[in-house]
This record gives C-alpha cells, structure tokens and sequence, in this order.
C-alpha cells in the first residue's frame, strides 16, 4: 500500500457516487450512459471540493421582508480539464459554477515510457486569483496530473484541488508528494496499476469510453 498524506485526500464515499461508479465500470455501459454518468460525478464530487468555501452577509428582500443571506465571498474558479477525458467532467462542475472560467492542458501519454507528454496549453487570464479544479477522470501513475500542478504553480496559481473519478494508491501517492498544498478528491481508491499502467480493477480508458473510440 503506498505511504501518502491522508489529510489532503478526500474519497467521496457518499452512497449515490458508490451507485454511479458501479454502472461506470460495467464493460456493458454504453457510451451515452458512460458520458452523462461521469457529469453525474463531477457534479457530486465537485460539490465537495468546494465545500469550505468561505462565506459572507448579504441583505436580501425577499417578497415577505429584508434578511440577512449568505453567499460565497469572493472566490473565482477555473475548471482546468487535462484533454481529453477531463473534458467529460467540465459540464457538471459548471453547472454548479456557471461563471467558472475553463482553461485546457492536453497531453498524452507515451505507450512505452507512460510518461506525459503536452500538446497544448491555455489558461483564462486572470488564473492567479482562481481557485482551480483540475479534473480527470483517472488518476494512474500521476504523470499528467503533477505536470498540470506544475504548469498552474508557474502561472502563480495558490489553490489547486484536483479531481478524479478513480485513483489508485500510487497516482495519489505521486500526486500527493509531488505538491505539498495541493488537495486530492477522488470518489474511489483502487487495488494498483497494471505492468501497462492501467488501474485495477478500474474501468478502461476513460477516454475512449466517453467518446467511444478505441
């Protein structure tokens, strides 16, 4: 088992997520339920990852009277989808923030080395006063996730949190080591990787199952 920092690790264990991921990792699931399953997650998990946000008063009338509300103060989110997979999860989180930005990290990973290789980058403007959800939904040997981290840290990024769907034991540990501040929400932990760099027992490649390709 690998030796990370449970305190910056948060499994989204809550009933309805554990029902979605079991339909996720049916072989049968088909594409269109695969797709709207992930969005379902995001939604849920990203609920979570937000949950300490800070709040402030606000007067509000109400049709019966003037009330003191509470809304989020002053927090600005970018989504930050690492392509292609990641971009199954962005609908969701912006249904929850219509008015977060999306900036977009592509990379792809070596067949043979495993390691990540990117293609493109592009952040909103102003991702230094963002808080940032980087989003994908498999978090395997950490190559691409820590080179993410990395590129928000160099754009002046402060908060990072990152989701993923299914994580296993040494994605999270690479992940975790990688960054110090970073924190990790995940909606399950797996067994390991494969001598080919697959999760066990996971759920394929996550990417392929979303646009339903090969």
């Amino acid at each position: 088992m690998a030796d990370y920092d449970e305190s910056r690790l948060t499994v989204v264990d809550h009933p309805l997520v554990q029902h979605k991921l079991h339909i996720l990792r049916d072989k049968t699931t088909t594409t269109k339920q695969f797709r709207e399953l992930v969005n379902e997650l995001a939604i849920l998990e990203s609920y979570e990852a937000m949950r300490d946000f800070p709040l402030e008063d606000v007067q509000v009338e109400t049709p019966l009277e003037t009330m003191t509300a509470k809304r989020i103060a002053g927090k600005k989110v970018a989504i930050i989808p690492i392509l292609r997979a990641g971009l199954g999860m962005v609908d969701g989180i912006l249904e929850l923030v219509p008015s977060a930005r999306v900036g977009h990290v592509g990379m792809y990973r070596d067949p043979e080395t495993h390691l990540p290789h990117q293609y493109y980058c592009k952040f909103p403007a102003d991702i230094e006063n963002r808080t940032c959800l980087v989003v994908d939904p498999m978090l395997a040997t950490g190559g691409s996730l820590t080179a993410a981290i990395q590129f928000l840290r160099e754009a002046g990024v402060k908060d990072i949190r990152c989701l993923t769907i299914v994580s296993c034991p040494e994605g999270v540990k690479a992940t975790l080591d990688f960054d110090p501040d970073v924190r990790l929400y995940t909606c399950t932990v797996d067994r390991q990787l494969s001598p080919n760099a697959y999760i066990l027992p996971g759920l394929g490649d996550a990417g392929d199952r979303i646009y339903g390709t090969k």
